[in-house]
Parts: structure tokens; sequence; C-alpha cells
């Protein structure tokens, strides 16, 4: 039985976003695959500047998620892959979402109007690069109907990971 998809909002982030993502990813869970622990405000004070430069220069970045009564649930979006290894020079599509609103497809939602963003954007394909043990953003990339390309070894954490790929 296919359910429908939640009502979802994206915007480019605004400095009071920070905050929002400072506290709902002030959990153990929703870092397990991002490092293990909550990163710092001015983690997400940086990274929202970064990602409203992106979206100025490029149309498209980590935009802010809004549920259905439009308060922050989490980031969904495209930005290029941040690492000296991996798909270098690749667009790398990704989500974080707060526990409360896990299970309820809000993050395959927004990454539909992310592709469709980014096809509007001129770019060609992207990739997820997931951790292994991570079965929600797997199950994620199979809806969206990407392909599994190649299995990596992380450098700094020896964690094994997955790269999907989506041709837009």
């Amino acid at each position: 039985m296919n359910r429908a998809l939640p009502v979802v909002r994206l915007r480019v982030p605004t400095d009071e976003d920070a905050v929002a993502w400072h506290r709902i990813f002030d959990d153990p869970e929703v870092m397990e695959f991002h490092g293990g622990r909550s990163a710092e405000l001015f983690v997400y004070e940086e990274l929202t500047a970064r990602q409203r430069r992106h979206d100025a220069e490029h149309g498209f970045c980590l935009w802010t998620m809004l549920g259905d009564s439009d308060q922050v649930i989490g980031f969904t979006g495209a930005q290029p892959w941040p690492g000296d290894w991996g798909p270098t020079g690749e667009i790398e599509i990704g989500w974080r979402l707060g526990r409360a609103h896990w299970g309820k497809g809000y993050v395959t939602a927004a990454a539909h109007m992310t592709l469709e963003r980014l096809r509007a954007a001129g770019v060609p394909s992207v990739v997820a690069m997931v951790n292994a043990r991570n079965a929600r953003s797997i199950a994620v990339t199979q809806r969206l109907g990407m392909r599994l390309v190649e299995t990596f070894v992380t450098p700094a954490s020896k964690q094994q990971g997955h790269c999907y790929r989506l041709d837009l």
C-alpha cells in the first residue's frame, strides 16, 4: 500500500535556521552517522551561510525542510561533494531530519522536490554517500530510484559506505 507523501516545504536557510538545526539535531540517534555527537552552534551558522551563498551562485543548496505546520524539521538538498576522496566534482544529495519526524515520509517528499529543482538547474546526475549501516537513508535512495555504484571505506572513520547514483 502506497501512502501519500506529507506536505513539506523547502527554503534557503536563514540565520535563525542555524539555531533550529542545532536544536533538532542535538540527538545521538540523529547524529549516529554524522560523527556520533552534536555539532556546536557555530558549525550550523557557518553551514547555513555557506548554503545561502551556494544557492545564490548555483540555484541549489541544502535547504531547510519545513513540516506541515511550517516548523523546521531538518534539511535536504544538494551540494558539491566536499571530500578530497570519493566522488570529487559530483553533486551529492543529502538530508538530515529531526528524530520526532522520522518514518513519516518527509525526507522522501523533500528529496523528490530536490531532484526536480536540480533538474531545473541543469544538474545531470547526483550521488548519495551513505553509511552502509544507515538503513533509513538507504531506503530513501531506493525510493528515489538511485542505484548502488560503489562501496568504500571512509578515510577518517574507516566505516563502510555506499555510493548511490541517479542520472537526472
